[in-house]
């Protein structure tokens, strides 16, 4: 099975140039070169890069240059710590998998399409001359399975425009209910031997969103232990969330025993074995526990699913550096931080 060479172990910039409130001095100092350094001592390869596209464009469809910088900082620091980075679109006009961004239109509508077709367009023109360094992940997580088919032909048409101008350059594809490995299968897209299928996975979502406010159904005051067994956390799934696509499947082995790595190796094998089929390699550009959970249990998550990553060959990128409250630099992760990157 083919691999994603150079992005075995990264770690998300999130909240700097996405998630934001867009203020200057933010985008100045969320994330500078010296972050950039940090990442490189604690034994990462790559960095994925989220971004909204109104950093680089307006609503026209023109583009903001003295946006671009800040993507040109990424590129440079990076490159500079022999790091490699991954450019996520988290955000296009007219569509964000956060429906408080009142993002709407954009799987309708050909002139927002084609904004999106300017943006990658130009991305293409000045970042994909870094043949195995820069790759780029065409959106962030498609929502709604209805999407599928006029994301394919979105995606299609796109990997065509990027293709004018490198034929090497890494894209990373993902699929709905948030790029979920479920979603994979349905992927139909021109294949060649740079394209990557993406997927997150924040599953069991019952444990890495315990007590998240913005998760349907969740109480905020609800906890549960990573040492509860697969019984348990079905049932918590069924009785705190309430967001299509989120399901505990029933069928694991010896659900009365508690959680471990079994549940990634079967959660990944049908996908796995479909991508293997394709000859496309996968890579997992998100994943993570809520800062709600001990640092001991998110260890233990960790541990079992980078077991799951190693065993498939399936490098990945944590979500995320600092605060969004999953923060992998907050002090509360200061005994476990090196054990976790050992894991992966």
């Amino acid at each position: 099975m083919r691999t994603f060479e150079g992005y075995k172990k990264g770690i998300n910039f999130g909240g700097w140039l996405s998630q934001c409130n867009y203020a200057k001095e933010h985008l100045d100092t969320f994330i500078t070169k010296k972050d950039v350094e940090q990442v490189k001592t604690f034994g990462f390869d790559h960095v994925r890069i989220p971004f909204d596209y109104n950093i680089i464009q307006n609503e026209d469809g023109s583009l903001i240059e003295d946006g671009f910088k800040y993507l040109d900082n990424a590129v440079d620091w990076c490159l500079g710590n022999d790091l490699n980075i991954i450019l996520d679109l988290h955000k296009t006009q007219g569509y964000s998998f956060d429906a408080g961004e009142h993002q709407e239109g954009f799987f309708d509508s050909a002139k927002l399409q084609n904004n999106f077709y300017i943006l990658w367009e130009e991305m293409a023109k000045r970042y994909s001359n870094y043949p195995g360094r820069v790759a780029f992940e065409l959106l962030n997580e498609v929502t709604l399975k209805e999407y599928c088919d006029p994301w394919n032909k979105i995606m299609t048409k796109t990997i065509g425009i990027i293709r004018k101008y490198s034929k090497d350059v890494d894209i990373l594809v993902g699929g709905y209910y948030n790029n979920s490995i479920v979603a994979i299968p349905d992927i139909d897209v021109p294949m060649d031997d740079h394209i990557i299928y993406n997927f997150h996975c924040y599953d069991p979502l019952i444990f890495t969103h315990q007590g998240a406010p913005w998760v349907v159904g969740m109480d905020t005051e609800f906890r549960l232990s990573i040492d509860s067994t697969f019984n348990e956390m079905a049932k918590a799934t069924v009785e705190n969330i309430d967001q299509p696509g989120v399901e505990f499947p029933a069928d694991m082995p010896e659900m009365d025993k508690p959680f471990d790595e079994r549940y990634f190796i079967q959660a990944f094998k049908n996908s796995y074995d479909y991508a293997k089929s394709k000859g496309v390699p996968m890579y997992c550009g998100e994943y993570g526990v809520i800062d709600r959970a001990t640092p001991q249990d998110t260890l233990k998550w960790f541990q079992y699913i980078g077991k799951a990553f190693k065993h498939y060959g399936i490098g990945s990128a944590i979500w995320s550096y600092k605060k969004m409250d999953f923060g992998f630099t907050d002090d509360r992760m200061d005994e476990v931080r090196d054990k976790i990157v050992e894991a992966l």
